[in-house]
């Protein structure tokens, strides 16, 4: 292992490196030659998640397991709602989110922009990826689909059955740290196994490795696409419901929102009643979609009812 630091009075030789696969107070750690070893963490008070950087380093020589001694700072954290109404850290670290919707289960595009407007938040590329399109596009799926595109987003139409799209989904995965979130059945593991076939394998030894022989699956692991570029799969991510911001940035999640913003009469609007709102204006000369602005509306009513349920929550925060 190459000596990067010494802590702090103790002369343990330490390491940066990359948890790549946590379950609890177990992780994995790989050291940027792509050496992955078991670690623990030090101290009750530490808590990683898959993408965190840390420094790590053998306590004794000898041993087979490594401890993480400390975490760098986060350049961004992809957090969950819990029912608490907390955010709670799932992946760190990231740099796109893939939002995964099918002709099957029908798409809920209220769900769908939650996830986008969740990118937005944590400052993070996203995309769509329409999968299963082997049973054909619906006529209103198109509209939806060819409205995402006029706003920007990236859409790619994609078939773990069939060849289109594939080849193309990993071009967008190329250089980038990504996760799929999705609703349940939208084939998130089949794009998983179609863009990383070893992934199953990588699980079970990492579960081995973690567990100390019992099969369990981790919490989250990242997998090496052939093509390029890292993708984290965390059951916390898969369906995940991102933490709501305060009111007053609610609109940073919505790209065609916020640009109108700008132009409201007062700073503080919610665009909700105010007079002089500009977003109201474009949503009634269908500048912005009335769909579109029903789930900006939605997530401002979620975070008005999550501040009078837990004044004491830390909510996701805008950082636009």
């Amino acid at each position: 292992m190459k000596r990067a630091d010494v802590t702090g009075g103790t002369g343990i030789a330490l390491a940066v490196g990359r948890v790549v696969a946590s379950h609890g107070r177990q992780l994995v750690v790989e050291d940027p030659a792509g050496q992955r070893t078991p670690c623990r963490l030090h101290g009750r008070r530490l808590a990683a998640v898959c993408g965190d950087e840390a420094r790590w380093g053998y306590a004794h020589p000898g041993e087979s397991y490594g401890t993480v001694y400390e975490l760098l700072p986060r350049r961004n954290t992809l957090e969950r709602l819990t029912q608490g109404g907390r955010a709670e850290p799932v992946v760190a670290n990231l740099t796109q989110l893939v939002a995964v919707a099918a002709p099957l289960p029908a798409p809920d595009w209220f769900v769908v922009d939650r996830y986008l407007a969740g990118a937005a938040w944590c400052s993070v590329t996203a995309l769509i990826a329409y999968n299963k399109v082997e049973l054909g596009v619906a006529a209103d799926a198109a509209v939806e689909l060819a409205a995402y595109a006029a706003l920007g987003l990236a859409i790619v139409q994609c078939s773990t059955r069939a060849a289109p799209g594939i080849l193309e989904l990993a071009t967008h995965l190329k250089g980038a740290v990504s996760v799929l979130v999705g609703q349940s059945g939208t084939g998130k593991s089949s794009l998983l196994n179609a863009l990383a076939p070893e992934a199953r394998a990588v699980t079970q030894e990492i579960s081995a490795a973690t567990e100390e022989g019992r099969h369990t699956t981790t919490h989250a692991v990242l997998h090496r696409l052939v093509s390029g570029g890292d993708l984290i799969d965390s059951p916390g991510v898969r369906d995940y419901a991102p933490p709501v911001p305060e009111a007053r940035h609610v609109a940073s999640g919505f790209v065609e929102i916020h640009r109108a913003a700008a132009t409201c009469r007062f700073q503080d609007c919610l665009h909700v009643q105010e007079p002089g709102c500009a977003v109201r204006a474009a949503v009634a000369s269908g500048q912005i979609r009335q769909r579109r602005y029903e789930s900006f509306r939605r997530l401002l009513t979620l975070s008005r009812e999550l501040g009078e349920r837990f004044p004491d929550r830390r909510p996701g925060r805008s950082r636009r």
